[in-house]
């Protein structure tokens, strides 16, 4: 494994949860990777600006950060508190250097079954947003859910439904994330893929692979690299086919990873991502 094997290798923050920041900048320089993909919480808890010059002083860039959106909800002050939230997550973003907010819609409000309804105040959101985002040098990235999310987190599950609703805005502020973990199943991810290509709308690629039994909960399910159903290299065919050219995020929420050493589980997604993603 060489450096450049890893030349387009991003680690997720959530992937090795149990680093802190400085943690992360230190293990990511001495693994050889310079990109990762970060998350609101734990950066706000260490400080945006104090985030941002860490990575900088270790020539770290910030592919990703996640997350915004949850814009469903149908009581009007929880909507404009979610605006709200999101506008902060775009300005943090743009302090952090990435170019990219990655949003997750939201689920169905409590008593409702109106999946279009849901949809469509996801449009709204994004026409209020998208220009703010503009101004600010960052682009919004719908990143489709598998179904089994979608009754309470994340009312997008198909990278069509995505870019039905991305395409309503300019490319260059409304794009898609291409997630292996939750579009694997889909035999039109494919023909997607292509079409957000065709259009500059992949604003994101990230790797996770599909293991089962689910854990209770599903959330922690996602597996290491090779260890489940997600063909890799057919999909970074198929986005490098598009066009695509950007960063390779590895992004893993999976319990049994947080518990071991960081460096060791570092290491492991590296040589994963040499052996079934290149």
């Amino acid at each position: 494994m060489t450096n450049s094997d890893l030349a387009r290798l991003s680690i997720n923050q959530e992937t090795v949860k149990q680093w802190s920041l400085p943690e992360l900048a230190e293990g990511c320089v001495k693994a050889g990777i310079d990109k990762a993909g970060l998350w609101r919480a734990p950066v706000r808890a260490y400080g945006v600006e104090r985030t941002a010059r860490l990575l900088a002083d270790a020539g770290i860039g910030v592919t990703s950060l996640c997350r915004g959106g949850f814009f469903t909800a149908l009581d009007p002050a929880e909507r404009a508190r979610a605006l709200d939230d999101n506008r902060a997550a775009i300005d943090e973003a743009a302090a952090l250097s990435t170019d990219t907010l990655v949003l997750v819609s939201g689920g169905l409000p409590p008593g409702s079954r109106d999946l279009h309804g849901a949809r469509e105040r996801v449009a709204e959101a994004l026409a209020e947003l998208a220009p703010y985002a503009a101004a600010r040098g960052v682009r919004l990235a719908i990143e489709p859910l598998h179904p089994m999310y979608a009754s309470d987190r994340c009312v997008v599950s198909t990278l069509a439904q995505a870019l039905d609703l991305a395409e309503r805005f300019p490319a260059e502020q409304v794009g898609v994330v291409v997630d292996t973990y939750h579009l694997w199943w889909d035999d039109r991810a494919p023909e997607q893929i292509a079409r957000a290509g065709a259009g500059g709308r992949i604003h994101s690629f990230q790797l996770a692979d599909w293991i089962t039994p689910l854990p209770a909960g599903v959330l922690l399910g996602r597996g290491q690299l090779g260890d489940g159903s997600v063909d890799f290299r057919a999909f970074r065919r198929d986005v490098e086919a598009a066009g695509f050219d950007g960063p390779i995020e590895v992004e893993i929420f999976n319990e049994a990873l947080w518990a071991r050493d960081g460096a060791e589980v570092l290491a492991e997604v590296a040589e994963r991502y040499v052996r079934h993603a290149c």
